[in-house]
């Protein structure tokens, strides 16, 4: 056993000090908790926020949703690094956003609906440019996507085509007839949007050329809302309407831990695949309906899937493999040649115990060989005998037992050639004296 651990305990220190420089060398681990910043309390970006948490709590994350105003709120967080995560609205993006965020994909419609009192004269959007209309409040994104639209549509927009009120003060006050027309970008679960469908005297506004306006913004895209889809028994709506829908990307500051990253694109596709108003099943998440760069994480993900060792194993297990393959790897190939000469190290030590004896055995047969004397024969035997004693007292394995006793066999033959030796002399001495 102490010759094992004399050629294997090294060989274990080497190794054990490779890991540790293997590990300090990795990247770093993910973090144990992000942040989401998500929206109102009561909208879609928080529910689905509250989503993304239970589903990375599964692997031990926490997420902390933080509720803000919305897309414009949420930039602001990103950018400052007080989030990690968010929800975006499609076109809100400026040239800063696209180099310091990534996103990971388009997520969900978010229609743009213009809702117009019965009694004001338009067939489309550009014709709103002198009504009282609300876009919503400053900061919102729903009055960024409604200011783009205005420019696009060109003209001059007067101060009340901009007015502030939103979400369901808007609807509210459109109801009432204070407002002329009021727009919205929100989901259509939203409950002031479903009350607003089928409130007498007010219509929902068509933009019939929803495909030319997503032509010209990647993060727009052109929907349909179905003839009888919110209600066909009562035909609600009556007819197919064409509208045009910001997609709600998921954003991510681009240096956000791409294995936090990798969490939040498998939760995704449990989260936004299924059948809605305006996408079939499996439409979403969607890489193309973005308009910042597409993480390379994301990137990826959507060409090749969860890796090969996420399939197999836990989410820490096979994010601490995949850090660290780069150094294992290498550091593998380093150890099987010293884990392969640690067996003839070993050999050698062991015989080593014993052949060492025999320096000392040549020794004395030379002497006991040149003796001429019984005192120094008998010097020799004496010192024969006392090695004969320290090499059985020898402990080693018992495969080396063996060349033990040829070893005690050879101390052997020196003693009776010494023995011979001096029983010769003894003989022709007696001779002589007859």
């Amino acid at each position: 056993m102490k010759d094992a651990l004399k050629v294997y305990a090294p060989l274990a220190l080497v190794l054990i000090a490779s890991i540790w420089l293997a590990l300090s060398l990795i990247d770093p681990a993910p973090p144990k908790k992000v942040t989401f910043a998500s929206g109102g309390s009561g909208g879609a970006y928080y529910s689905l926020a509250q989503q993304y948490k239970a589903a990375l709590a599964e692997n031990d994350v926490e997420v902390d949703v933080l509720e803000t105003r919305g897309s414009i709120e949420n930039l602001d967080l990103l950018m400052t690094g007080k989030a990690d995560i968010a929800f975006i609205q499609g076109g809100l993006a400026g040239p800063e956003n696209r180099e310091a965020l990534r996103s990971l994909a388009g997520m969900f419609h978010e229609p743009f609906w213009v809702f117009v009192r019965e009694g004001v004269p338009a067939d489309d959007f550009g014709d709103l440019r002198t009504v009282r209309l609300a876009i919503g409040g400053e900061g919102s994104g729903t009055r960024a996507l409604a200011v783009d639209l205005q420019e696009t549509w060109g003209g001059d927009w007067t101060p009340t085509s901009r007015s502030t009120p939103s979400g369901l003060a808007a609807a509210s006050a459109l109801k009432a007839g204070d407002l002329d027309a009021a727009a919205f970008s929100a989901s259509i679960d939203a409950p002031y949007i479903a009350d607003l469908l089928e409130t007498p005297g007010i219509r929902l506004l068509p933009f019939d050329r929803a495909p030319a306006l997503a032509r010209r913004t990647s993060a727009l895209d052109e929907v349909t809302l179905y003839r009888g889809i919110l209600d066909l028994e009562r035909d609600v709506p009556s007819a197919d309407i064409p509208l045009i829908a910001s997609v709600a990307q998921l954003a991510v500051n681009k240096d956000l831990h791409p294995a936090i990253q990798s969490l939040l694109l498998e939760a995704s596709e449990d989260i936004h695949s299924g059948n809605s108003a305006f996408a079939p099943a499996g439409a979403f998440p969607d890489k193309s309906l973005i308009d910042m760069p597409l993480s390379g994480e994301a990137e990826r993900y959507w060409k090749n899937g969860p890796s090969f060792l996420r399939n197999y194993f836990s989410f820490h297990l096979a994010n601490f493999l995949e850090r660290a393959w780069v150094f294992l790897i290498p550091l593998i190939t380093l150890m099987i040649p010293l884990v392969r000469v640690a067996p003839p190290i070993y050999r050698w030590q062991v015989r080593r115990k014993i052949y060492i004896w025999y320096k000392d055995l040549r020794e004395l047969e030379a002497r006991g060989r040149a003796a001429t004397t019984n005192d120094e024969r008998d010097q020799v035997l004496g010192e024969v005998s006392e090695l004969q004693k320290e090499v059985g007292e020898l402990d080693v394995p018992l495969s080396y037992t063996e060349e033990v006793y040829h070893l005690r066999s050879h101390i052997a033959f020196v003693r009776n050639l010494v023995q011979g030796l001096y029983a010769r002399d003894a003989g022709a001495a007696e001779h002589q004296t007859a």
